[in-house]
């Protein structure tokens, strides 16, 4: 992605006008291809409230006309019963009994409509972030790096709220189509001409509108990335997890600063934007209202004459007036509503995208018990958008049971080498084998249940410890005995025994009660999530970078003999717990430099033993 210039953060800093996405009336119309993709999404989460909403709507439709309709007899029996003394008032009185009968259902009905309009936005919301998730979960960890995916997932996630506008809107638009229809076909009995003078009394706002929602939803869809960064700012300038290095280098002014900004810019673009729809949508609206009056002064000259009747009047007045409302309210939120349907297609988008790691039809279960290892074939791997090679030409043997430590700088590619490992990542060049098979041939599921991996940048989960370490196999959760042995094995339960809620404590302090914990505590924690899973290859990336020099030799003096029999790759800076491997694998720019025992390799005097005598004479 690319960077600003003068922030050094990711992100366009303005997108050029002739670079946004306009919408064409051709785009809306296709973007209502995606309404019945999304009345599905409404059935689904409740067919009951969706029928009901149905019914609903369907009475209310036909009150407006229903009520006009009677006004005009209780006026035009008033005018009757004033010209014609002792006459009976009967039938009037029934006619307004009738009329607040219906304002009082029409109360109870728009009550009801919104308590249902609101149930099923919050299913429909809930079960897209459902779906959201479980789609997420089955995408490639390479997708979830690469930046313009995740400007799709971020629009997709931004759909699966407030979908309950939507959903009301459509409903209501059916609601007064029908309503026009009713009130339309009584002003077609008198005049149809009063139809197509309405029509030029909405249409130029209209136009207006539509126009400017185009402009409104290039500019939102533009400026997804710097929404993204602002989103990022706020959350680095105000969070616990941040406040500690925000403080110590005085970071305050430079973020804030950077938000004013970036902010500063949206703002303006948009003011502009703003102005601009006011400005003609006033004059717009001037138009339709010189149209509006032009059929009133009509109706009233017809009245005036004895053409038709003060009943008459009031129903026709009150009509185009309605109608005029429902109009305008139809046209300018069908224009609301073909932006929305074209923001849903981002969600829509999300869901088409298909992981590129996935298992074969016919695929192998893992190995019960590991008969050959694990061989890496002139293996090359390289990060989207990246020129450089992160591996090239890695060809090694991993040997049932055996410990095998990855030695290199930083950025030599090891952390790369367990992504792939443990099929993360496919290699770009060459093949892994897995006892005489590609670990593409093995059902994804059940080879990454069989490896347990602890990275370096594990999740300090807002959970509670339990739960912090039953992540390991999540399904055992409910296993306390498996967990504290998992705690103990990791060193975890000293961490627990100490915390006021032991087992329950909540862990970070996002949440009441939480309680926040050293690096070491928190390494202990993770640690314990890679004993949980009971997997035939353990592998751990600067599993004790946190730990003191005590707690890091409990910690290996417990590994050796908790995975014998068992397969481990280690990453470590600490010779002091590389030379417990049984194998050192030396990386450097991508490329395997050396392997062999710990002795083997300071025999060769090549770079471990330069790196092993460097970390030596450190401590002397």
């Amino acid at each position: 992605m690319a960077k600003s210039p003068v922030s050094g953060f990711p992100g366009h800093v303005i997108a050029n006008e002739e670079g946004k996405a306009e919408l064409s009336w051709k785009d809306r119309f296709a973007a209502l291809r995606n309404l019945p993709a999304f009345f599905r999404m409404i059935w689904q989460a409740s067919p009951g409230l969706f029928l009901g909403n149905a019914a609903v709507r369907l009475v209310r439709a036909a009150m407006p006309a229903l009520t006009l309709y009677i006004g005009k007899l209780i006026i035009d029996e008033v005018v009757q019963l004033s010209k014609q003394a002792g006459s009976g008032t009967d039938w009037l009185w029934t006619l307004v009994a009738a009329e607040f009968g219906l304002a009082v259902l029409s109360t109870a009905l728009g009550r009801l409509t919104s308590l249902i309009d609101g149930l099923l936005g919050d299913l429909v919301t809930n079960r897209t972030s459902v779906r959201l998730m479980e789609h997420a979960a089955t995408l490639d960890l390479e997708q979830f790096e690469d930046a313009t995916f995740y400007d799709k997932l971020e629009r997709a996630r931004r759909q699966t709220t407030g979908r309950s506008f939507l959903l009301s809107g459509v409903f209501g638009q059916v609601q007064e189509l029908i309503s026009v229809g009713f009130l339309a076909a009584g002003l077609a009995v008198y005049n149809p001409w009063l139809l197509v003078l309405l029509l030029l009394a909405v249409i130029p706002a209209f136009i207006g509108d539509n126009y400017f929602n185009q402009k409104s939803y290039s500019l939102s869809r533009s400026w997804t990335p710097e929404r993204r960064e602002l989103d990022y700012l706020r959350f680095v300038g105000a969070s616990d997890e941040t406040a500690k290095e925000v403080k110590i280098f005085g970071l305050s002014n430079f973020l804030i600063n950077r938000f004013r900004d970036l902010s500063g810019q949206y703002y303006r673009k948009n003011q502009s934007l703003s102005i601009r729809r006011a400005a003609w949508g006033t004059v717009l609206t001037i138009v339709g209202t010189v149209g509006y009056y032009g059929a009133y002064v009509w109706i009233v000259a017809r009245a005036m004459n004895g053409s038709i009747s003060i009943g008459d009047l009031t129903f026709l007045a009150g009509s185009f007036r309605q109608l005029r409302g429902s109009m305008e309210g139809i046209l300018l939120q069908f224009s609301s509503l073909t932006q929305e349907a074209v923001y849903l297609q981002d969600l829509f988008d999300f869901f088409e995208i298909k992981p590129l790691i996935h298992s074969p039809e016919k695929s192998l279960l893992f190995p019960q018990k590991i008969q050959q290892g694990f061989v890496f074939e002139n293996v090359g791997f390289k990060y989207t958008n990246s020129d450089r090679w992160a591996l090239r030409n890695l060809s090694f043997n991993l040997t049932p049971g055996e410990k095998l430590a990855l030695v290199g700088e930083n950025g030599a590619g090891k952390t790369t080498l367990v992504k792939l490992l443990a099929r993360l990542y496919d290699p770009a060049e060459g093949r892994i084998l897995l006892d005489g098979h590609d670990l593409r041939d093995y059902d994804l599921l059940d080879l990454r249940r069989n490896i347990s991996v602890i990275f370096q940048d594990y999740v300090r989960f807002k959970m509670s410890a339990g739960v912090n370490i039953a992540v390991g196999d999540i399904d055992a959760r409910t296993n306390q005995s498996r967990i504290e042995n998992s705690a103990e094995r990791s060193l975890a339960d000293t961490v627990i025994a100490k915390l006021p809620g032991g087992y329950e404590q909540q862990l970070g302090r996002s949440f009441g009660k939480g309680v926040e914990l050293s690096g070491g505590e928190w390494q202990k924690v993770a640690l314990g999530r890679a004993y949980m899973r009971d997997a035939d290859v353990l592998i751990l990336d600067e599993p004790t970078a946190a730990l003191d020099a005590r707690a890091e030799y409990e910690v290996f003096q417990r590994f050796s003999r908790l995975t014998e029999g068992k397969t481990a790759v280690i990453i470590s800076h600490r010779f002091s717990t590389v030379r417990m491997a049984d194998r050192i694998l030396v990386l450097e720019n991508g490329r395997l430099l050396e392997i062999g025992s710990h002795q083997e390799l300071l025999e060769k005097e090549g770079r471990y033993a330069e790196l092993f005598q460097l970390q030596a004479r450190g401590y002397q």
